[in-house]
């Protein structure tokens, strides 16, 4: 657990690197069971929120390059292991249906170790085409997650 602790720590401080990026809030670190291909570790996941210049499909291009900086290749099974996953799960209020993108995420109001650091940062959000945070996370309480202590280091908000 410790280095994926740490890709994710350091997959954070990349994206406080990034020009045109300033990261407002980040949750605590989650430990979370894997969904899909499930005979794997278990993963690190964490929330965080930036005030932005640029636009969505900058901003992926911006994550999927950091993903590549620490290894990941795309070319794997899919919700196999790997390296480091960075999600665009919303971008403020947008709705958008794209080859390319889709927002909000198509699968985070089925993911609990999305929704819980999410509410962690946000409250009761309502997401935008799928309703409120907690209306959502209630329906995947079945779902593993485990807040790893209060990773929230100083400078950000929760």
């Amino acid at each position: 657990m410790g280095q994926a602790t740490d890709q994710v720590e350091r997959a954070i401080v990349a994206l406080t690197d990034e020009p045109g990026l300033e990261l407002t809030a980040r949750s605590s670190l989650y430990r979370t069971a894997p969904m899909g291909h499930v005979d794997q570790p278990d993963f690190i996941n964490a929330v965080v929120r930036a005030s932005c210049g640029i636009g969505c499909c900058v901003l992926l291009e911006t994550l999927q390059k950091i993903e590549k900086r620490f290894g990941r290749t795309r070319d794997g099974e899919r919700f196999g292991p790997r390296s480091l996953d960075l999600d665009l799960l919303m971008y403020a209020d947008q709705i958008v249906s794209s080859p390319r993108l889709e927002l909000p995420h198509p699968r985070m109001h089925e993911r609990l170790f999305v929704l819980e650091p999410l509410a962690e940062i946000e409250g009761d959000i309502t997401v935008p085409g799928r309703g409120r945070l907690s209306a959502l996370r209630q329906a995947c309480l079945n779902q593993r997650v485990q807040r790893l202590g209060d990773g929230v280091p100083k400078g950000f908000k929760r």
